[in-house]
This record gives C-alpha cells, sequence and structure tokens, in this order.
C-alpha cells in the first residue's frame, strides 16, 4: 500500500505562497490502478513527484512498503526509486547521445544488475514492446511513439512495484495513445500498481479501478470504475 497523511507542499514565488498540494489524504492499494485528472497546476505532477521520491513534502507523510519516505536517508529513497518505482514523463527523458537499449539498461544500473543481466531484459524488454530492431537507434532517429515506448520500457525493465505516468502521451498519435493505454492496462494486470496523470481522452476512459479528481492541489472527487 502506498499511503499519504496531510500531503502538503508549499513553494513561494515572488514572496507569495503556492500551496501546490494542500493536505492530500490519499490510500493506493498494492496493484490498484489509480487515475488522477484535474486542470493544469491543480497539484497532479507534484502529487506524482513527491510519491516518486523526486521532491520533499512541506508537511506530511508519504508511507511507502519500504518506510516513510521523509525518515529515509537519501541514499535510501534513492533505492527506493531506483527499486521499487517506474516513471514516465510526457517529455519521455531519453539519454540524447545514448541507443534505445542503452536507455533501458541504465533504468537497471543503481540496482546493482550485472552489466549482461541488464543488456539482456534491456534487449527483452524493448522487443516485447515492438523495438526488437530499434535497439541501436539513438532518440532523434525515432519517431514520438517508438520513444515513448522506450520510456515504457525503461519504466517496466526495473520489474517496479510502483508505475507512476505524468502525461504519457503528450502530443503523440491517437494509434500511439491506445498503444499507451494498452501498456498500462498490461502493467496492471501484472500485478504493478499504477498512478496514471492524463488530460488525454483516450486514457481517460481506460479501464482505471479509481479516478481521481484534483482542484487547488486538494482532492475534490472520487469515483469508482471507469469515468
Amino acid at each position: 500500500m502506498l499511503k499519504t497523511r496531510h500531503l502538503t507542499k508549499v513553494y513561494r514565488l515572488g514572496g507569495q505562497e503556492v500551496r501546490a498540494l494542500d493536505g492530500v489524504d490519499l490510500a493506493i492499494e498494492t496493484g490498484e490502478y489509480v487515475r488522477v485528472i484535474g486542470s493544469s497546476g491543480s497539484g497532479k505532477s507534484t502529487l506524482l513527484n513527491l510519491l516518486a521520491g523526486l521532491d520533499s513534502p512541506s508537511d506530511g507523510t508519504i508511507e511507502t512498503s519500504e518506510g516513510i519516505l521523509s525518515e529515509m536517508s537519501p541514499a535510501r529513497i534513492a533505492a527506493y526509486r531506483a527499486e521499487q518505482v517506474g516513471m514516465v514523463f510526457q517529455s519521455f527523458n531519453l539519454i540524447p547521445h545514448r541507443t534505445a537499449l542503452q536507455n533501458v539498461e541504465l533504468a537497471m544500473l543503481f540496482a546493482r544488475i550485472p552489466l549482461a543481466e541488464r543488456l539482456r531484459r534491456a534487449a527483452a524488454m524493448l522487443d516485447r514492446l515492438g523495438l526488437g530492431d530499434r535497439l541501436h537507434h539513438r532518440p532523434a532517429d525515432m519517431s514520438g511513439g517508438e520513444q515513448q515506448r522506450v520510456a515504457f520500457a525503461r519504466a517496466l525493465v526495473k520489474r517496479p512495484r510502483l508505475l507512476l505516468a505524468d502525461e504519457p502521451t503528450g502530443n503523440l498519435d491517437q494509434q500511439t495513445c491506445l498503444d499507451v493505454a494498452r501498456l498500462l492496462r498490461e502493467a496492471n494486470a501484472e500485478g504493478v500498481t499504477v498512478l496514471l496523470v492524463t488530460h488525454d481522452p483516450e486514457l481517460a476512459d481506460s479501464d482505471a479501478d479509481r479516478t481521481l479528481r484534483m482542484q487547488y492541489g486538494q482532492i475534490v472527487e472520487e469515483r469508482r470504475g471507469r469515468a
């Protein structure tokens, strides 16, 4: 289970206080698929960054299977992120000068997996996602849809317990959006807990267990099943 209590994140911009998250209480069961919707600036991405341990809350706690994040050392948080969490971003965040194979195998570097095993698992995951013939291509030589599949391969190759997807379709074409929806369903079916942030109408009609709507840093609505 992943649980937050009074999770709050405050930024100061130009002398003003901005409450990106304002006392969020949330419990996500192991193996659940949760979708988060809301307008820009509602706190969705801030929530994902905190759950991934990429940022620290101003107040409140995040309880994971490894313990409370704010009580962990930086090394333990890094290990949690490397071993337990897969992340997919709208901007892909691939390393430009690395091949698809290298981008994916590097995701396992801090999990202390030997290089030969990293390469084997990376190649197998890329092949599973239809990129077996693109292993040695760099991001600039790939389409947006192919880059997004590399990003999914990088997130899933670690065999994470938690997959965080932040607007994973961006400006991709409709078919790629459908492919992304399928990948999320397949990951969840294999036991991965999925937390998806999206504006995409294709993903907004996906088979999530719950839909949360955020506004002004708070969860203002919760619905079970399809939207």
